[in-house]
């Protein structure tokens, strides 16, 4: 289906400011050996007993992953809980037929070449059109919608976003490991989806309406897409939605760290559109500059140095960080968002546990555990089959 600019500006008109939706994809694993298994199919047709659970599950790129959606929230409180619920309602079913979830942003030694794109139209032409880049990009990751009212508001929250991805993007690494070695990367998801796919990470600064619409047009007109969800910038508006979506972020290891980052995203969001209400006039960095951060951020996560774009000069990761909550309470207070985030990350986590000398194999393990007593809220003393 062609992009429809004006059936999009028509939903942004109509939307509501910061509704709130999650979407986390998950790895469908072995539970003995915690391979990756391809068992959507089993598990969304199993999904059909359950009406609410069967409305919230999608399909991924590859058959061994799943997506959990929690709809539209009015808020962040009411999607948060509503999230909980269907995690809780996935995980007992997936436990129920023998699967486990995983809930790092790479499988740590999968084989790409083995796993199987699901059989939709979607995925088909993206397969058909990415080749290698489509197989290779076995990856799991956590978008957040918030709604915006009115398009040229969108895009300049937008804009405003763009130098914030990289921060994003430390605070949520979350994949150390890729084909059975340590990437040495924070991100190495980062690395085999944002950087490999077409129209994807940071998008130019568009400055209105018009003139995202014009270039969207211009895609679809050249042939260039044939759908919207072919553009697969980090942050976009979303057409069928009216909201503003964040794809920077790795996938979280526990229920507390994504809905942290969520609560995080959805600040910025809101801090940037008020901005915007404001005329508070920003810097818009090229995409030159915002790039080496990106590399930064998906290179040494938190533990490395941010560039401070206005000034020219290397920070420590987590003084940006500060800075980025600095610049958002604001929108906490109005929102009455509690804002706290974990003191180390998923990646920083891990990276202790490789310094320690434990193998690549546990500290997976230890992931799934995590993803299964906190998202699941099911009790690991239930499982006998994960090591």
């Amino acid at each position: 289906m062609q992009p429809d600019v004006d059936s999009a500006r028509a939903a942004f008109a109509e939307s509501t400011d910061f509704t709130v939706g999650l979407e986390e994809e998950f790895a469908l694993l072995d539970p003995a050996t915690l391979d990756l298994v391809p068992r959507f199919e089993e598990l969304r047709d199993a999904a059909a007993a359950d009406p609410v659970l069967a409305a919230s599950i999608a399909g991924e790129l590859i058959s061994s992953e799943i997506e959990i959606r929690s709809g539209r929230g009015e808020d962040l409180a009411s999607a948060i809980a509503a999230q909980r619920d269907r995690r809780r309602r996935l995980f007992t079913l997936a436990a129920e037929r023998g699967v486990a979830l995983g809930a790092t942003a790479t499988h740590p030694w999968a084989d790409y070449r083995e796993q199987r794109v699901i059989d939709t139209d979607h995925y088909h032409r993206v397969e058909s059109e990415l080749q290698y880049v489509a197989w290779r990009n076995n990856s799991f990751s956590l978008h957040v919608h918030v709604g915006i009212r009115d398009g040229d508001r969108a895009v300049a929250v937008c804009d405003r976003l763009r130098p914030v991805l990289p921060s994003l993007l430390a605070v949520s690494a979350n994949s150390p490991f890729l084909d059975g070695r340590d990437s040495g990367l924070h991100s190495a998801r980062t690395q085999i989806f944002t950087k490999s796919f077409p129209r994807c990470g940071i998008p130019e600064a568009f400055g209105d309406w018009d003139t995202f619409a014009a270039f969207i047009d211009f895609l679809s007109r050249t042939n260039s897409v044939v759908e919207y969800t072919q553009v697969w910038w980090s942050v976009r508006p979303h057409f069928s939605f009216g909201t503003v979506e964040v794809r920077i972020c790795d996938c979280q290891s526990t229920a507390a760290e994504s809905e942290a980052l969520a609560t995080l995203i959805v600040a910025c969001v809101a801090q940037a559109a008020r901005d915007y209400d404001n005329g508070r006039q920003v810097s818009v960095p090229p995409g030159r500059l915002i790039e080496e951060n990106m590399w930064r951020a998906l290179r040494y996560g938190l533990d490395g140095k941010l560039i401070d774009l206005d000034r020219a000069q290397e920070r420590p990761a987590m003084a940006e960080i500060e800075r980025l909550l600095e610049w958002t309470a604001p929108a906490c207070a109005e929102l009455g968002l509690d804002l706290a985030l974990p003191e180390l990350n998923g990646s920083q986590r891990q990276r202790r546990q490789i310094a320690a000398g434990t193998g690549m194999s546990e500290i997976y393990a230890a992931c799934v555990a995590e993803a299964r007593t906190t998202y699941g809220q099911i009790p690991i003393a239930e499982t006998g089959r994960l090591r």
